[in-house]
């Protein structure tokens, strides 16, 4: 079935105007809502460690209580490569998914990928 655009020839400047403003409407809300994937926020106990962008590749060290949580930064992907603890939990987790969190629990290291919409995360 071919895809008619008759319909755009019988829109007014008026009707044009109202469509442009919920679109723009729709674009803040989208930007207001949601998750933000363009970043990176690791947590050592309840301080914020490094809040950084996705395209900068490196690997982080983040000092816990049962020693250092290896965190890798890579293509705009991001995962916990190494922890100290025994379950290794956040390690099998692999590259999170945007608005995802991995929790090194026994370390004390919480790293979330965009913006969950949380302020904190207490335990």
């Amino acid at each position: 079935m071919p895809l008619r655009w008759g319909w755009l020839r019988r829109l007014r400047a008026g009707d044009a105007l109202v469509l442009a403003s919920v679109a723009v409407a729709l674009g803040m809300l989208w930007s207001r809502t949601g998750v933000h994937n363009d970043g990176v926020v690791i947590r050592a106990g309840n301080a914020v460690f490094l809040a950084t962008d996705l395209r900068l590749d490196r690997t982080v060290a983040v000092p816990g209580p049962l020693g250092e949580t290896l965190v890798e930064i890579r293509a705009g992907q991001v995962r916990v490569l190494a922890d100290p603890g025994p379950r290794q939990l956040c390690v099998r987790q692999g590259w999170l998914a945007p608005g995802a969190s991995a929790v090194c629990l026994p370390n004390r290291v919480i790293v979330e990928r965009g913006h969950s919409g949380y302020d904190s995360i207490n335990y």
